[in-house]
């Protein structure tokens, strides 16, 4: 169990590292395409601006979720020969098509990165949609792996045999379209976040320098609209997300709410923490008949309580926490996102009260956060399943020994560089200061 624990934390380790860059890369580009066309609409050059500027540091980001990303590909051979011994049989098109998928993003944000100014104002738009298609593409076939994982589909278990493959039926199972649709507007919305948060706290230090503010209150504009709008996409997701559970995985579902009984008119449970020895979520607040409601549109929905699955059969109670934490965060950003348009497109005020800027400064903090919360989720309350119903975890994980010392090599591979590519961002935005380029630009 020690040895299961070691690669499960090890490879959650790297992916949770991989998946802050991979979001990232995902969430800016789709602004700096938006951005770009906004210049092109209203010719303002604070636009072209923000377009370059974002696109040199999605640049250094994709330069990190290269390696990450490679590091966590060697990690699955590694530490779960099992379980790739299915994909190599089943599930390797996604694979295979994501090599495509960056190739593009790779070759046309080069292109826009040291080409824009030579290039037509057309072939500058088709350049960076081309580089939101290949990052949102590359993400979405690597997560349709894990959308397998908890809906296997296109192939069975004879004998220890895996026959009658589909790789087709694999690929699109059913839960692909939902989770490659949360991965995507997840992704925007916390790479609009954390542009909004990055404009904030600049618009705090800039206040008594007018043309720095209006060029970051602009950034912060954009991001709070762009986030807000796919927070709600989100959410409206999550609830098409609830419903598999309900579905494909009742066991999970039962997990996220710390609901043991069987029951109808089943209650939605906010906070509080999942006791296994009173079975009960102490300290939380119950909305009656929702839980029933969002597995099946009905308020009498019978929604599975864990009790009537074996105990070896449950997730970890904990990932009730998770849960609460994800869609805690994913609503208080659709709040900000409100309040923000609000008080400047509504009520037509320049300026924001300080605890509401503060409030902006945490929002991308806390999107990468909620990023982490659900993948943390999504992976551990698959548990004890690698693949669910088929295959378990300890079923598909490697019997090499001296993993401790892997797992404390990586942790200071990945503080290393982690800290690396922060003092890089660091030392080039400094060495290019945004009031330089304003005066070049003017």
């Amino acid at each position: 169990m020690e040895h299961l624990v070691t690669a499960r934390s090890m490879f959650g380790m790297t992916m949770g590292v991989h998946i802050i860059f991979a979001t990232l890369g995902v969430g800016i580009p789709l602004m700096i395409l938006l951005a770009e066309l906004l210049y092109q609409r209203t010719k303002d050059k604070d636009y072209e601006l923000m377009a370059k500027r974002w696109t040199k540091g999605a640049a250094i980001l994709l330069g990190v979720a290269i390696p990450t990303g490679t590091i966590a590909g060697v990690q699955l051979a590694l530490l779960w020969p099992g379980f790739m011994e299915v994909v190599g049989k089943v599930m390797s098109l996604p694979f295979q098509i994501e090599i495509y998928a960056f190739f593009i993003e790779a070759l046309f944000l080069s292109i826009y990165v040291y080409a824009a100014d030579r290039i037509s104002r057309t072939m500058r738009i088709v350049s960076l949609i081309l580089v939101a298609i290949g990052a949102v593409a590359s993400a979405v076939l690597i997560t349709n792996v894990h959308a397998f994982e908890g809906t296997p589909a296109g192939f069975r278990i004879v004998n220890g045999e895996i026959t009658d493959v589909d790789p087709w039926g694999a690929f699109f199972n059913p839960s692909f379209i939902t989770t490659a649709g949360h991965v995507a507007v997840s992704a925007y919305a916390t790479g609009a976040f954390v542009i909004a948060s990055i404009a904030a706290f600049k618009m705090l230090r800039s206040r008594k320098e007018p043309r720095l503010y209006r060029f970051h209150q602009k950034a912060l504009m954009m991001g709070l609209i762009v986030g807000g709008i796919f927070s709600f996409l989100t959410a409206l997701n999550g609830h098409e997300s609830a419903q598999l559970l309900y579905e494909y995985q009742p066991e999970k579902l039962a997990g996220a709410e710390g609901l043991f009984e069987t029951t109808d008119y089943a209650p939605l449970t906010i906070g509080g923490f999942t006791d296994r020895e009173t079975q009960t979520v102490k300290w939380g607040i119950e909305i009656p008949w929702a839980l029933s409601f969002l597995a099946d549109d009905r308020f009498d929905t019978v929604v599975a309580g864990l009790n009537d699955f074996p105990e070896e059969y449950w997730p970890p109670l904990f990932i009730h926490t998770l849960f609460n934490g994800m869609v805690g965060i994913g609503s208080l950003l659709i709040l900000l996102s409100i309040l923000g348009i609000a008080w400047y497109k509504f009520m037509k005020k320049r300026g924001f009260p300080k605890w509401l800027m503060w409030a902006f400064v945490i929002s991308g903090p806390l999107a990468i956060l909620s990023v982490e919360f659900g993948w943390v989720f999504a992976c551990t309350g698959r548990q004890p399943w690698v693949i669910y119903r088929i295959m378990k975890t300890s079923e598909s994980v490697t019997t090499s020994a001296n993993l401790e010392f892997l797992f404390a090599l990586f942790l200071i591979v990945y503080a290393i560089l982690v800290v690396a590519v922060s003092l890089v961002l660091i030392y080039y935005f400094k060495r290019n200061p945004l009031e330089k380029e304003l005066a070049d630009m003017n």
